[in-house]
C-alpha cells in the first residue's frame, strides 16, 4: 500500500503536459495545449490539456481527468499501477514488499502477464550475458551486426538457451503458473510435453508506449529451413500485434522533434538506424500495416517516410497500407535503398552522416513514386495504362484534403500524360463509391430535437437520468467549485441601523442559504459534492477544484472536470487589437452567484407547486383541499417575489 504522503508527492510532481506529452503530440493554444485524442479516432484535435489546472479533457469523446486518470485510461492500469508509473517517471521512491507466491497467484491476469514478460526479458538478457552458450551464440550474433553493448542494453536484447525447458523451469521456480506461461505463449505444450517457445533464438522485446514489455520477436540462428526465421509472441490480453509498433517507445520523442517518422520492416533495421543517430524510426515487425498502427503514428506526426529495400514485390505489397495512410490525412514519402541493401545493412556499411544524407536526398512523395514505378510496367499498353490510371485515382481519392488532392491530380496527370479533368473525374467517382460504402442507411438515422434546460416544463417527463432542476443544481455546484474563496459583499444594517458592507465567501453564502432552506439536491453526485464542501467549511477548511479533480471517486472527478473545462477560449485580440473589452464571468461573480441561487430556488419552488397541484386532483376532504389551495397560493406568492427579484438581478 502506498502512503498518503507519497501519493501527495506524486500528484504534486506530475505535470499533466509532460505525462500526456509522452503519448500525444501537444501544441500550445493560448493557456492550454491541444492534440489528437488517444481514446477515439479524430482528425480535428479536440483533446485539451490544461497545465494550470493539471487536467485533460476531450470534447469529442468526453474523457477527462488528471495525470493518474490519464495513465489509468491509456495504459489500462489500476490506480496503484498508475501511481507507480508516475513515481518512476519522476524518480519518487515507493517502498514496497516483494509479493509472495500467493499474492502473485491472486493478481489479475493482465498484470500477471506484464510481470511475466518483464521476468522473461530479464531472464533472456541475463542468459545471453552470463552463460557460455548465450555469449557464444546470442551475444556474438549481435556483435557481428556491429551492435554496441550500449545498444544491446538499451533495447533489452537477449537469448533463449537451446534447451527444452530452461525458461519454463525458471518461471515455475518463481511462482508463475503453467497456465499463465501458456497464455503468454512463452511456453507451449505438445503431446503433453511443455517446451520453451523461443529456445535457441535471440529475443527482441516489444514495448508498449510506457516501456512495459508486451511480448517478443525471436530470430533463429541456424540454417534450418523447416523452421521460420522469425516468430512472435501470440495474441494475448496484453499483446495485440496490429496495435503495436516496434521501437515506438524509444522513438516517440525523436518523431515529435523531427516531425517525421521512418517506418521500416524489421527489428534490426530499427536498431541499426538508432545506433547511427537516426532515432525517429520504428518497424511494423513484418506484418501488414493496420489502421490502428497508422493512428498510433499520427499521434506524434503527420509525416511518414517508408524505408524499403530494392524488392519491387515487397513495395507493391505495401501499396494497400500506404493508401490507408493517405486516408488518415498523412503525408507519405518513400526511400528506396540500392539493390542488395536494406536500412540495417546501409546503416552498418556507411557513416551516420552518409546514412542521413541518403535518406533525406532520396525521399520521394508516394504518389509520384508509385506512378513512376507502375508506368514503367505498362510498356505503352493502353489496357494496362487504363488500369494504372484507375489505381492512381484510387490512391488520390483517399486523400481527405481537397487542395492536396487537386495538386496530386495535376502532378499525376503530367506523369501519366492524361487530361487533368479526366483524372479528376475518376478521382471523384472513386470518392463517391467510397462514400456510398461508408454511409449508413439513411432510414436508420433519427432526427434529434434539442431543448435547453430552462425550456422543460415540470409537467413534462424529463429525459432518463435528468431532472428539470438539473441545470440549476449543476450551476450551484460549478460556482462552489470555481469561486469558493471569492469574497462578495452585501449591504446590511448594523446595530445602529446604519447600512454597512459585509463580506462573505461564495462557498459560505451558497451553503448557508441552501442549508437554511432545507434544500436537497436531486442529483445524488451533486449532493455528495455539496456535502463534502459543507463538511470542510464546518472545519474551517476550503476544498478547491484540484481536490475534486483528483477525487478518488471517478464519477465526482469527471463531473468536476466536465464543469470546469470548455472547448472555447476567449481571444485577447479584441481587447489588444480592436480595444473592445468582452465582459467575463469572473468580472461579476456576485451577480452570477445570486442569480443562479434565485433561479435554483425558483425551480425547486415550481416543482413543489406542481406536486401540490397534482395532489389537488386526488380525493381529499374539504379541510385538506382548502389547506392545499392555501399552500399553493402562498407558494405562488413566494414564486412571484422570487421571479421579480430574479428579473431585477438579470436586468441590472
Amino acid at each position: 500500500m502506498i502512503k498518503p504522503e507519497t501519493i501527495d508527492k506524486i500528484f504534486d510532481s506530475a505535470r499533466i503536459e509532460e505525462v500526456v506529452g509522452d503519448f500525444v503530440t501537444l501544441k500550445r493554444r493560448g493557456v492550454n495545449m491541444l492534440g489528437l485524442c488517444p481514446f477515439h479516432n479524430e482528425k480535428t484535435p479536440s483533446f485539451t490539456v490544461s497545465p494550470a489546472k493539471g487536467i485533460f479533457k476531450c470534447f469529442g469523446c468526453g474523457k477527462g481527468g488528471n495525470s493518474v486518470n490519464f495513465i489509468m485510461e491509456h495504459e489500462h492500469f489500476t490506480y496503484p499501477e498508475a501511481l507507480k508509473y508516475l513515481a518512476n517517471k519522476y524518480s519518487i521512491e515507493i517502498e514496497e514488499e516483494e509479493p509472495t507466491p500467493e499474492q502473485k497467484e491472486a493478481m489479475d491476469e493482465k498484470e500477471s502477464l506484464f510481470n511475466l514478460t518483464a521476468f522473461a526479458q530479464k531472464h533472456f538478457e541475463e542468459t545471453m550475458h552470463n552463460t557460455e552458450e548465450g555469449k557464444a551464440v546470442g551475444l556474438s550474433y549481435f556483435k557481428e551486426r556491429d551492435f554496441t553493448t550500449e545498444t544491446i542494453k538499451k533495447f533489452g536484447l537477449g537469448y533463449s538457451l537451446n534447451s527444452w525447458d530452461d525458461f519454463t523451469s525458471k518461471a515455475l521456480e518463481n511462482a508463475y503458473s503453467k497456465e499463465l506461461l501458456e497464455k503468454s505463449s512463452l511456453v507451449r505444450t505438445k503431446d503433453q510435453k511443455t517446451y520453451d517457445t523461443f529456445r535457441g533464438r535471440v529475443t527482441f522485446p516489444i514495448h508498449n508506449l510506457s516501456g512495459r514489455v508486451l511480448g517478443f520477436g525471436a530470430r533463429i540462428l541456424t540454417q534450418d529451413k523447416t523452421k521460420p526465421k522469425y516468430i512472435n509472441t501470440a495474441e494475448s490480453e496484453i499483446y495485440h500485434k496490429g496495435k503495436v509498433l516496434y521501437g515506438l517507445y524509444f522513438a516517440k520523442s525523436a518523431i515529435v522533434k523531427e516531425d517525421n517518422c521512418y517506418l521500416t520492416e524489421g527489428y534490426t533495421d530499427v536498431i541499426s538506424l538508432h545506433q547511427a543517430g537516426i532515432e525517429n524510426v520504428i518497424a511494423s515487425s513484418g506484418t501488414s500495416l493496420t489502421i490502428d498502427q497508422i493512428k498510433l503514428i499520427r499521434r506524434y506526426t503527420e509525416n511518414i517516410t517508408l524505408l524499403f529495400d530494392g524488392d519491387p514485390a515487397g513495395i507493391k505489397a505495401a501499396f494497400r497500407g500506404i493508401d490507408m495512410i493517405l486516408e488518415e490525412g498523412m503525408n507519405v514519402k518513400i526511400v528506396l535503398f540500392p539493390e542488395g541493401e536494406d536500412p540495417d545493412s546501409y546503416a552498418r556499411n556507411y557513416r551516420p552522416i552518409e546514412v542521413k544524407e541518403f535518406i533525406e536526398g532520396n525521399a520521394r512523395d508516394f504518389l509520384t513514386f508509385k506512378t513512376s514505378l507502375l508506368l514503367d510496367e505498362t510498356q505503352n499498353d493502353p489496357i494496362k495504362k487504363a488500369a494504372l490510371i484507375k489505381e492512381i485515382a484510387l490512391s488520390i481519392s483517399r486523400i481527405p484534403e481537397p487542395i492536396a488532392r487537386a495538386l496530386y491530380v495535376q502532378k499525376s496527370s503530367d506523369l501519366l500524360q492524361i487530361d487533368e479533368n479526366l483524372l479528376m473525374a475518376e478521382v471523384n467517382k472513386q470518392r463517391r463509391n467510397r462514400s456510398r460504402e461508408l454511409t449508413p442507411d439513411p432510414s436508420a438515422t433519427q432526427q434529434q430535437e434539442w431543448v435547453t434546460p430552462e425550456s422543460i416544463p415540470f409537467e413534462q417527463t424529463p429525459a432518463k437520468g435528468s431532472s428539470p432542476v438539473n441545470y440549476q443544481e449543476k450551476e450551484i455546484i460549478r460556482s462552489l467549485l470555481l469561486y469558493p474563496s471569492k469574497e462578495i459583499s452585501f449591504a446590511v444594517l448594523d446595530e445602529n441601523n446604519q447600512e454597512v458592507s459585509q463580506e462573505i465567501l461564495v462557498a459560505d453564502y451558497l451553503i448557508n442559504d441552501i442549508v437554511n432552506d432545507d434544500i436537497i439536491f436531486e442529483n445524488n453526485l451533486y449532493q455528495k459534492i455539496f456535502n463534502e464542501i459543507k463538511d470542510a467549511r464546518d472545519k474551517d477548511m476550503m476544498l478547491d477544484e484540484q481536490y475534486f479533480f483528483s477525487h478518488q471517486d471517478p464519477e465526482i472527478s469527471k463531473i468536476a472536470i466536465d464543469m470546469l473545462t470548455s472547448p472555447y477560449l476567449l481571444s485577447n485580440q479584441w481587447e489588444d487589437k480592436h480595444k473592445i473589452y468582452v465582459k467575463k464571468e469572473e468580472d461579476d461573480v456576485k451577480k452570477n452567484v445570486v442569480e443562479i441561487l434565485y433561479a435554483f430556488k425558483l425551480r425547486k419552488l415550481e416543482k413543489i407547486i406542481f406536486e401540490n397541484k397534482e395532489m389537488l386532483k386526488l380525493e381529499l376532504s374539504e379541510d385538506e383541499m382548502l389547506m392545499k389551495i392555501e399552500k399553493v397560493r402562498n407558494l405562488e406568492n413566494i414564486k412571484s417575489l422570487l421571479g421579480r427579484e430574479l428579473s431585477r438581478i438579470i436586468i441590472q
